[in-house]
């Protein structure tokens, strides 16, 4: 049975009673349940919910006014109303009796239909009525049950969410502010919620007076998006900011919902994409560079055409081979031993007449790329002109770590008698001023040459430790042409590239009093030494050499920028001086230089 349903209880210890009056309020929806005395009664209410009672007055053992005195005392069935039923004639004294015991109403036999069904579809009505009410109860609680679970489920989702949501009123009043916004912003919710939201110190004024604007506008628009810089839980941090004004219907007032995001990282991601962007149009130009480098300088050294294309394309083959190494170890280290196999792989170097010893180097991008053009030039130098010209010629190559730098030493041994050169060639001349920093020296004894090679930086013996190591930035070009003895100051850490822009200046008339490969050397010959112009580049193996500008200027010495690097890479606070990208154009260089000193240019010149 239905746990909602009408049940009526007739008390009768007389079974045709009972039945009459079963047939007489027979009716859908209605459970009668039929009891012979009150005991049994009694069980019955025990067991179910009845909402009125037929109970007979004449009854053997209990009657029917003891029964309702029983019911009355007893919590659950106090409640439910009885009709008394009862053959005697009505009087005040019965009467008063009847509802003393709990009765509500009189039933007369002979039991007249009529007046039995009205009095009992009034109890039938109120107990549909009762139905409803709790069915509606039920509803509305299980409405609030899910209500208050979506409300739960949307502050879980909004305090775990990585949005900062806060709720404002017309004033910038705080009515909400999730987990989130805590966690952007360091700011408790009972410390922001009720007050102004100023007073929680996370947003600039002006974004205060934007917010202010959109609430303004509650009528014409009501989605809004900007940018700003805030006060978060960890210092200044960046934030995308989306607001919707919502209007109260009732009584129209508006309202600010805010969608903070926090976008700290992808801002900082940027700048790294850019400098990243910025590396790579480095390493491309420095490359070029160094390649335009080699072409010129075996361009002067070569007689024929033939041996400039023999020579330049194994200089070139050979820096080719050194960067495929590189990308192999995504450009952060390459073994010694790898560059020996390569020249060994090219057929440079012959591995059944070379001797090998030294323990594991791991050398970084600059060096890496250094050594690969030194080894190169050794080995073809030796294949032309030492040891690997003849059959018995041996060539011993060690290296060895000996106060803190790189001792490489190649000796070559059961070649030809060994002669010095009256002049060196590019090829001796780049493994000369090949390694930067470090320092080279040649022993031309007569059976055989021997070069010993000292590298300062850019190594590790253990590879598993190796440090990072930052790349050398792009460094400038130079500056002069045919006006006189002009003195200028060259800041290049890249070896082929200082060489060559040398060469320029000095074919052009200039002089390089200093030539600076790291910052401290830069800055020393910028503050201590006489010239007339600098070229500078703008980093210095992962130094900046904003302080070098710095004192160039108030030197009032004009310089320029020659760099791989576009200018928002280079220091900020001098955008005004020249900038010269590589790989340079002698002519565009040497115009430039002209400019710095006030002279015309070399065409007007020419022309007048």
């Amino acid at each position: 049975m239905s746990e909602r349903a009408i049940r009526f209880l007739l008390v009768d210890d007389l079974p045709e009673n009972l039945l009459a009056l079963e047939a007489l309020l027979q009716r859908d929806g209605l459970e009668i349940h039929k009891a012979h005395s009150a005991s049994e009664a009694l069980e019955l209410m025990l067991q179910y919910d009845f909402r009125l009672a037929f109970v007979d007055v004449q009854m053997p053992g209990t009657n029917g006014y003891e029964l309702a005195e029983l019911m009355r005392g007893t919590e659950l069935t106090r409640e439910i109303p009885i009709i008394f039923v009862t053959a005697a004639d009505q009087s005040e004294i019965r009467d008063f009796q009847g509802y003393e015991a709990g009765g509500v109403d009189f039933i007369f036999k002979p039991i007249d239909p009529v007046i039995l069904r009205s009095k009992a579809e009034i109890f039938y009505r109120l107990a549909s009525q009762a139905n409803n009410l709790e069915r509606q109860r039920d509803e509305l609680r299980e409405i609030a049950q899910a209500r208050d679970l979506a409300i739960a489920s949307l502050r879980a989702h909004a305090d775990n969410s990585p949005l900062a949501l806060i709720e404002c009123d017309a004033r910038l009043n705080v009515v909400s502010w999730s987990g989130g916004a805590e966690r952007i912003f360091g700011v408790a919710p009972a410390k922001a919620i009720g007050r102004a939201l100023a007073e929680a110190g996370c947003f600039p004024h002006d974004s205060l007076e934007l917010f202010a604007d959109w609430i303004s506008s509650a009528g014409s628009q009501a989605r809004h998006s900007a940018e700003t810089v805030a006060n978060g839980a960890s210092g200044t941090i960046n934030c995308e900011i989306y607001g919707s004004v919502v209007l109260d219907p009732a009584q129209g007032r508006p309202s600010l919902s805010l969608q903070i995001l926090e976008t700290t990282e992808r801002h900082e991601a940027e700048k790294v994409r850019s400098l990243l962007v910025g590396e790579l149009n480095h390493r491309i130009k420095n490359t070029l560079a160094n390649v335009q480098a080699i072409m010129r300088q075996t361009l002067r050294t070569s007689s024929t055409l033939a041996g400039f294309n023999e020579r330049f394309s194994g200089r070139l083959q050979s820096l080719a081979r050194a960067h495929s190494i590189l990308s192999d170890v995504t450009w952060s280290r390459a073994s010694l031993g790898q560059l020996i196999e390569d020249q060994c792989a090219a057929g440079t170097l012959d591995r059944d007449r070379l001797e090998l010893s030294g323990p594991e180097i791991a050398l970084s991008p600059e060096v890496t790329l250094r050594l690969a053009l030194i080894l190169h030039e050794l080995a073809t130098n030796a294949a032309k002109y030492g040891a690997l010209s003849r059959s018995s010629g041996r060539v011993h190559l060690s290296w060895t770590v000996r106060q803190s730098a790189l001792q490489l030493s190649w000796r070559e041994t059961g070649g030809p008698p060994v002669i010095a050169p009256v002049q060196l060639g590019f090829g001796s001349t780049l493994i000369e001023s090949g390694v930067g920093d470090g320092e080279v020296a040649v022993s031309w004894q007569p059976e055989g040459v021997l070069w010993t090679i000292g590298i300062h930086s850019g190594f590790t013996v253990d590879m598993s430790q190796l440090s990072q190591q930052s790349d050398p930035d792009p460094a400038t070009a130079c500056h002069a042409e045919g006006f006189g003895a002009c003195r200028v100051l060259l800041v290049e850490d890249e070896p082929l590239i200082a060489m060559d822009i040398t060469d320029v200046l000095e074919d052009h008339g200039a002089q390089v009093v200093r030539l600076a490969t790291s910052l401290e050397e830069a800055l020393l010959a910028a503050r201590t030494l006489d010239f007339d112009l600098a070229l500078l580049d703008g980093n210095l193996r992962g130094a900046p050499v904003d302080v070098v500008a710095q004192t160039l200027r108030l030197r009032s010495i004009p310089f320029c920028f020659v760099s791989g690097y576009n200018r928002e890479h280079l220091p900020r606070n001098f955008q005004d001086v020249p900038l010269l990208t590589k790989p340079v154009d002698p002519m565009r260089l040497i115009e430039t230089l002209r400019q710095m000193r006030g002279l015309p240019a070399a065409n007007a010149r020419r022309a007048g």
